[in-house]
């Protein structure tokens, strides 16, 4: 390819694009659903080749971008008109946490971890399953989170947990998926034995049977127990 022909397809390539993410309007960037995400990386796609491939005529590229355009828009016209159309094209927000206890099976369903889902919550300012009343995994990818009004607390005298010259500065896991974490255990200058003896005491016999678990800023103990199938 001569380097004018590519000069100039390079510039077609720039414009049409410019000109058709205007036309599709801001949603593209600033609610990035799925559909949205595959809509640009398309058209990507599409522009790229009409730049660089020369077996691809220019006026295929510009109709290509503007048909693909077309039906972007045309989608999202359907998707604000029709309720019905906007579930199949974008999905429905999804609920992972409720009332402090976390969603196993929505977590799989968003292909999610518990380790994400916490990194999620601390963005917004959550340290703690327990503070959450509900959470929402919208369908951009971000979280919604409406925290408790009003939650009861247990303090380190109610649970007999030793004072530290180091408090608990924020929540931290203990448990995960049935799991012990012993380091943690060790920056809290907790025990085994403490922990089997708190889990006793909130009516759960076994590590196995926890999904999560974590001590609170104030040393009381959260846990999610697995959801029996």
């Amino acid at each position: 390819m001569e380097l004018p022909q590519l000069l100039l397809r390079l510039a077609l390539a720039f414009v049409t694009l410019l000109l058709l993410t205007r036309l599709m309007g801001r949603k593209e960037i600033s609610q990035m659903t799925f559909f949205n995400f595959v809509s640009a990386i398309s058209i990507g796609t599409i522009g790229a080749s009409l730049a660089i491939d020369s077996t691809l005529s220019v006026r295929n590229g510009i109709i290509a971008l503007f048909a693909w355009s077309a039906f972007t828009i045309l989608i999202g016209y359907i998707d604000i008109k029709s309720k019905k159309a906007r579930t199949v094209i974008e999905g429905q927000p999804v609920v992972l946490v409720k009332k402090g206890e976390i969603i196993e099976e929505a977590l799989l369903k968003t292909r999610l971890d518990v380790d994400a889902l916490r990194v999620l919550l601390r963005k917004k300012n959550v340290f703690s399953f327990s503070d959450v009343d509900y959470a929402f995994f919208e369908t951009d990818g971000t979280l919604s989170v409406l925290k408790r009004k009003e939650k009861q607390t247990v303090t380190k005298a109610d649970l007999n947990v030793t004072s530290t010259s180091d408090p608990f500065r924020f929540p931290l896991e203990v448990i995960s998926d049935g799991k012990v974490n012993e380091e943690n255990l060790k920056k809290l200058k907790l025990t085994k034995t403490w922990l089997d003896q708190e889990l006793k005491s909130l009516g759960t016999d076994s590590v196995d049977r926890v999904f999560f678990a974590e001590v609170q800023k104030d040393g009381s103990l959260y846990i999610d127990e697995k959801n029996v199938h």
